[in-house]
């Protein structure tokens, strides 16, 4: 069997969030685990990454933690400020990366900043599948549970149908380009944009979902971040 050729890429981090549902003195990204910050982790994957071109982290501006990390002195990675929401930060990234010189047909892939469980066979399947999609896409899991729709008074309206739901993980894969203009002419008719492909899918494009690893979790409330301290203990 023939070993993929996996094309380069950029990847961009939006880590300007606070997290507060993590009730921390700071914000998330920057908690401990596994003797790094979670941070650290999430940017790890794609250092070690033969096909990366450089990373952009989008930063609050008055960030203090940053510049305390060691990867913050890495010539592969570079800041740019980080915006009011997801959206703002990652076109502020996607313009980052327009400066030091990324085409609009360069591969971009947005990771967030508290999942710092990616799979290194994850991101090379994201990477395999993608190479020559004409749109891109992103990693995803199939819905495990039974979904149900609740109504205003919170019972049960119907259950739904969870063959045909995805649970939206990421690194999320699309051209520079097609991204930054998706993303600016949602922001500009005030569309509600919650990852980078509810921007596509506006822009009247279908990303391919690429099934990863559940274990890809993003870090949200303090269970999380447990669940993952047990899971890494047992792995060393």
């Amino acid at each position: 069997m023939n070993t993929p050729v996996l094309p380069p890429f950029w990847a961009l981090v939006p880590a300007a969030g606070v997290g507060s549902r993590m009730r921390a003195e700071r914000p998330k990204q920057y908690l401990e685990l596994g003797g790094k910050c979670i941070l650290e982790h999430t940017l790890g994957c794609f250092l070690d990454h033969p096909q990366l071109r450089g990373i952009v982290v989008s930063l609050a501006v008055d960030d203090p933690f940053w510049p305390t990390l060691a990867c913050a002195n890495d010539p592969r990675v570079l800041r740019a400020d980080g915006g009011r929401e997801r959206a703002d930060s990652v076109l502020n990234g996607l313009l980052r990366l327009t400066e030091l010189g990324a085409d609009e047909q360069d591969w971009v892939l947005v990771h967030d900043a508290a999942r710092p469980n990616l799979a290194q066979s994850d991101l090379d399947l994201l990477l395999a599948e993608l190479a020559d999609d004409p749109v891109g896409g992103l990693l995803a899991v199939p819905a495990r549970d039974t979904l149900k729709r609740a109504g205003a008074d919170g019972r049960v309206r119907e259950t739904v149908d969870r063959s045909v739901i995805w649970q939206a993980y990421t690194p999320q894969m699309f051209r520079l380009g097609m991204l930054h203009r998706a993303l600016a002419e949602a922001l500009v008719s005030d569309v509600s944009i919650t990852d980078e492909a509810s921007a596509i899918e506006w822009a009247g494009q279908s990303p391919r979902l690429i099934e990863g690893r559940a274990d890809n979790l993003k870090v949200t409330r303090p269970e999380d971040l447990h669940y993952l301290e047990r899971l890494w203990r047992g792995r060393h």
